[in-house]
């Protein structure tokens, strides 16, 4: 069986607030699939791609909604997309913003691929679902292009802009049910095709958007590409190694033993195969805990003594001492610093 990846958990998020507008009890079913509600807490962090699978197939399962995948991509935001979708609100054109898609759309996760073509007066955006499991992969789908639809359409400031086609390779499940693609998408929808794609006139391109802001998107562009990066950097073991010590600090714990055993080995076994990729526990556990600590800082008026425990420090001054031996500042001049940004 092959790798899926990861996937971000601002993608989780979106699925998450259709979850709660439809009354399911949210940490109920993240548990299901092991994962703890706190992650939606994170802004950057990511989750394995068989336990985001797992989660839209107990999702289907458990509402039984053969519109799955067309519903949940209405409640698509600019933060759905990570930081690709800050990126695509500061461009000034939709076509400027449709060029970002492929470049960028690991930052989301590692759920599918986007190929560009042109044929005369249009342009056809083609995904290709990494996902294998079958009750899930069409409702990703359905998902990633009514996603992409609700998006342009907002970015735009345009309702009534349409596809002029869109092809799924999945089976209509009832006739009668074709009318809710109709209503959203307005153009031709074609089902058991040969691809899943979206085309569009490529005078749509040249759609002006409400926000440009070319300084900004550079700006998001490097920092996009850091972390595009860091996510190549990382190995598969080294990802789950973080993401379980993140897991764990949510709960103010660091034991090396509880992430052995999290991720199915002894600490021993641990040790030695991270020490075979060149990095260490500690170094792991300190990248994860800066990483929390600076969005903690940003994002929360968290008192620092409490946030210091909440990563696991015993004392506010060793958190101090290692905030700044890697920002160059303490904790609290790098949240005066972010405040006055």
């Amino acid at each position: 069986m092959k790798s899926l990846g990861t996937a971000s958990v601002a993608a989780l998020r979106q699925y998450a607030r259709a979850v709660e507008y439809a009354g399911i009890d949210l940490p109920a079913l993240l548990k299901t699939v092991d994962l703890d509600p706190a992650l939606l807490d994170s802004d950057e962090g990511r989750i394995d791609g068989e336990q985001f699978q797992a989660f839209i197939r107990r999702l289907a399962e458990q509402t039984g909604n053969p519109l799955l995948g067309l519903e949940t991509g209405d409640f698509v935001q600019p933060g759905s997309y990570s930081v690709l979708g800050y990126i695509t609100m500061s461009c000034a054109t939709l076509g400027e913003a449709v060029a970002r898609i492929a470049p960028f759309e690991k930052l989301v996760g590692d759920m599918g691929t986007t190929q560009l073509g042109v044929h005369g007066d249009e342009i056809t955006l083609s995904w290709n679902c990494n996902y294998d499991d079958p009750v899930v992969r069409p409702h990703l789908v359905d998902n990633v292009f009514s996603s992409w639809i609700n998006y342009a359409r907002w970015l735009a400031d345009n309702q009534s802009a349409a596809p002029t086609r869109v092809r799924l390779r999945r089976t209509l499940p009832d006739p009668a049910l074709e009318q809710a693609y109709q209503r959203r998408w307005h153009c031709p929808i074609e089902f058991d095709a040969e691809e899943d794609s979206v085309s569009l006139k490529k005078t749509l391109l040249d759609t002006r958007l409400r926000q440009p802001d070319p300084l900004l998107r550079k700006t998001l562009e490097a920092h996009a590409l850091t972390q595009l990066a860091s996510l190549d950097a990382d190995s598969g073991l080294t990802s789950k190694v973080k993401r379980s010590i993140q897991q764990q600090l949510m709960h103010g714990i660091t034991r090396q033993d509880m992430v052995a055993e999290d991720l199915g080995m002894t600490s021993r076994t641990l040790q030695r195969r991270l020490s075979q990729e060149g990095v260490s526990y500690q170094k792991l556990l300190d990248e994860v805990r800066q990483t929390m600590a600076e969005d903690y800082l940003r994002n929360s008026d968290l008192p620092i003594p409490d946030i210091a425990l909440r990563l696991g420090f015993s004392e506010t001054t060793s958190f101090h001492r290692k905030f700044k031996a890697v920002a160059g500042m303490t904790p609290g001049e790098f949240r005066q610093a972010e405040q006055n940004n």
